[in-house]
């Protein structure tokens, strides 16, 4: 079976495996790093609980995240790219006619500072509570970072924000079945399910954690690690009845940086598997490689 290109929508498998779940607050970090590695090299995903991200700063930035695709069309597209723009940044809007990815879209640059640009961040909602869509992004973003230091490193990343909304439906899917380019995601989403990810020939559903953060493995850390960890393939189904929301954030190389199998995981008995390109160079092969597929 090919898996990118069978999109239908079957019914979830094998239910009894679930996604492993670390929990940052245990006091070894030694078996921290060990529950990381080994869920990144058996799944490619894996769930954080109890990771210093406060829940109520989640559930704030899923407030104004949920306000921003309320708002009326004309507002949503003040942040949308111009049209002879080459930037992957702003609004999106869905297009009917392309039901296997059938969802409203926000994209734009979150850290470090000198890649925001400020045109795609909406000044709307805001109030003077500092409860508005920037503060709560800043704020975030403070959080995010330091976890994902915590984890695995981030002083030559930058990273973005993509906010996804999927009004319900029973015959779309919100996001075809893909990995993504990036290093690593760290999603979280509202309370209703949608993400799949495949494993041994099935399609697993995530649960939902309160207030967990979800980790996806990329295409940069697989590479990285000779592939030793997984680059996980996921999708995204709709609900028949309730809007979807979720909002990963894309933890990418530094422009420039030139990403390959790390020499201490490679050797005569291992030699590289991939290699070694920068993170632009990476991703324009692989857009290269669908539109030609």
């Amino acid at each position: 079976m090919n898996v990118e290109r069978d999109q239908h929508i079957s019914p979830p498998c094998l239910l009894t495996k679930k996604i492993p779940i670390v929990d940052l607050s245990d006091p070894s970090d030694e078996l921290v790093a060990h529950a990381v590695v080994k869920a990144s090299e058996e799944w490619g995903i894996f769930q954080l609980v109890n990771h210093g991200i406060p829940a109520e700063l989640m559930r704030r930035l899923q407030e104004v995240g949920r306000q921003f695709f309320e708002l009326l069309a004309s507002e949503k597209e003040s942040v949308t790219r111009p049209a002879d723009s080459q930037d992957i940044e702003g609004f999106f809007s869905k297009d009917p006619k392309k039901l296997k990815a059938w969802d409203d879209h926000l994209i734009h640059n979150i850290w470090p500072p000198s890649s925001i640009n400020y045109r795609y961040w909406p000044n709307n909602p805001s109030d003077y509570s500092g409860d508005g869509f920037r503060e709560v992004t800043k704020e975030y973003t403070r959080n995010v970072t330091n976890l994902t230091e915590k984890i695995v490193g981030g002083d030559k990343a930058q990273y973005v924000m993509r906010i996804n909304y999927d009004p319900p439906s029973d015959s779309a899917i919100g996001a075809p079945a893909h990995t993504d380019f990036c290093g690593l995601a760290l999603l979280v989403s509202n309370e209703v399910p949608g993400l799949q990810v495949f494993k041994d020939d099935h399609w697993f559903d995530v649960e939902y954690i309160n207030s967990a953060v979800i980790v996806l493995i990329g295409d940069q850390i697989m590479r990285m690690s000779n592939g030793k960890y997984k680059n996980v393939l996921h999708r995204s189904i709709m609900d028949a009845k309730k809007t979807r929301m979720s909002w990963p954030i894309l933890v990418e190389p530094k422009r420039g940086l030139v990403v390959g199998p790390l020499p201490e995981l490679t050797g005569d008995e291992n030699p590289p598997k991939f290699e070694s390109l920068t993170f632009e160079d990476y991703v324009y092969r692989k857009i290269i490689k669908v539109l030609r597929d």
